[in-house]
């Protein structure tokens, strides 16, 4: 058993385990576990929350629709018969708990965000065990991977710092970046051990969730994969034949998926590209702490030139940087995979054999760097604590979560038809309602820029009653939320006024 466990520890590290023991080091071990223990309270406590801004609607109404139809949901934001790529094997399973469970769908995402939360701590701490037996290694790669980021926040689903973490745990990526985690220790274990054809059939069958739970994050995977097959030892001639058994089995899992097409996909990126141009802009400033990891690299590439993360890291820089080349900005959801392998190189390298002054320094340094990742962060405590209770310096960090609609909810039905735009669009369907036009891209809507056409010339100043009656028969609509600057008949029946200064009117259409 101790020859066995001792396999799964990358060669260059096991001589940690045989150092003498250190009394720093016992106290760099607490530390780190400390640290990354505060920093797992504070999220729990953020999914008690459950703070709302960004795709917490897309995903509410996702689970929606599969807890009321769970083989035949149609769109998940607007009434049309149309597949999507959200209705992942993660997503039914929600809609199948709160189908059974009578659990309302925010409870639920309570329940995702809990388990997501679970699976990457679990996954890193299992990762990082294949990099290094340094008991203080899993923890310091776990605050690495949640502080190491950059001197202003960068919020977006798959990127899994502090401050984006606490507004996306509960989404379908969290859980798929945990998913990776485990996935690359499992493929690692299964090249060392050289293990027979038919052990890779389950590993395949796990790459394929992944891609068909979040298919950003999934690329993520991918390329960690590849990074670990390419960075073996001489693995065998039978690993060979067993990877491409698991491919073919993860292939013939995306193929079968019933929900959706995965394979179209590929088509999307034309109406993704203007979106996610963000994601190369300041990267400094939103990454530049990385840099860190970077040096930790050179040093690891040094010492092994098929180190994984040397590999992972050079496979999702070419990604990234063929996206900015080319004009395909979408490419840029790989950052993770650049980001990620510099973040646990970092904290590795602040565990790793050398000398003991020379790892003192680089601790030193690690820490400086994380100590300024959770001041850049600091913002989340506003999600768990009173915001009159946080100082200026760090509520000027604080981003105010949205309000949601459930003052809707007492006149608007599961399935009616809602007139809406903008935020309210975003949110309104997370509570069973459709609106006319998605309030996100929609790839496998043939009748998109038709929807958003028509929601545009409802709310237009001086556009005749007779025009927004015909629209309200076309698509249904029973429904009017308006806010300030959306015009609306004046025969229209007011029933609500929204909470708040938004000074949004739910009326009714006669």
């Amino acid at each position: 058993m101790i020859a066995r466990r001792s396999s799964l520890v990358a060669p260059a590290e096991r001589s940690g385990a045989r150092r003498a023991p250190d009394r720093s080091a016992g106290a760099g071990r607490t530390a780190a576990l400390a640290g990354a223990g505060l920093v797992l309270v504070l999220l729990a406590l953020v999914i008690v929350r459950l703070p709302w801004i960004g795709d917490l609607g897309m995903h509410a109404a996702t689970v929606q629709r599969l807890r009321h139809s769970p083989f035949a949901p149609g769109n998940p934001l607007v009434d049309a018969d149309t597949p999507s790529p959200y209705y992942s094997p993660w997503m039914l399973l929600l809609g199948t708990v709160a189908r059974l469970s009578g659990l309302s769908v925010f409870v639920v995402l309570r329940l995702a965000a809990a388990a997501g939360l679970a699976l990457l701590v679990t996954g890193v701490w299992r990762y990082v065990r294949t990099l290094s037996a340094h008991r203080a290694a899993p923890a310091l790669a776990l605050l690495s991977l949640l502080l190491l980021w950059g001197t202003t926040p960068f919020r977006w689903s798959g990127f899994p710092g502090l401050d984006s973490l606490a507004l996306t745990v509960s989404y379908p990526s969290t859980f798929t970046l945990g998913l990776a985690f485990h996935f690359w220790a499992w493929l690692t274990g299964a090249l060392r051990r050289e293990a027979g054809w038919s052990a890779w059939l389950g590993p395949g069958a796990l790459w394929a969730v992944i891609l068909l739970c979040h298919q950003f994050s999934g690329v993520v995977a991918t390329a960690g994969a590849a990074a670990t097959v390419l960075a073996a030892r001489r693995p065998g001639r039978a690993v060979w034949p067993g990877l491409g058994a698991g491919l073919l089995v993860g292939t013939g899992v995306l193929w079968a998926w019933p929900y959706y097409d995965f394979f179209a996909l590929f088509g999307a990126g034309s109406g993704l590209e203007a979106v996610h141009r963000v994601l190369y802009e300041q990267p400094v400033a939103r990454f530049g702490l990385a840099l860190l990891g970077v040096v930790a690299l050179v040093a690891r590439g040094r010492r092994e030139r098929r180190d994984p993360l040397v590999v992972f890291f050079a496979l999702g820089a070419a990604v990234v940087a063929a996206g900015w080349l080319s004009g395909h900005y979408s490419w840029g959801r790989a950052l993770p995979a650049v980001l990620i392998p510099a973040q646990l190189a970092a904290a590795l390298e602040a565990v790793g054999a050398g000398r003991r002054r020379l790892r003192a320094g680089w601790t030193a340094l690690l820490a400086g760097a994380l100590l300024l990742g959770g001041w850049a962060q600091a913002g989340t405590l506003g999600y768990v604590v009173p915001r009159g209770v946080l100082p200026a310096v760090v509520e000027d960090r604080y981003r105010v979560p949205w309000t949601g609609y459930h003052w809707i909810t007492p006149w608007v039905r599961y399935g009616d038809v809602v007139m809406a735009q903008g935020r309210p669009a975003r949110q309104i369907p997370a509570y069973g309602p459709y609106t006319v036009a998605p309030g996100y891209p929609d790839f496998f809507l043939p009748d998109e820029e038709r929807r958003a056409s028509a929601t545009g010339v409802y709310f237009a100043e001086g556009t005749p009653a007779a025009v927004r009656r015909g629209i309200e028969r076309e698509y249904g609509v029973r429904w009017v939320v308006a806010g300030p600057g959306e015009s609306v008949d004046a025969g229209l029946r007011v029933v609500a006024r929204g909470p708040g200064p938004q000074g949004e009117v739910l009326y009714a259409v006669p």
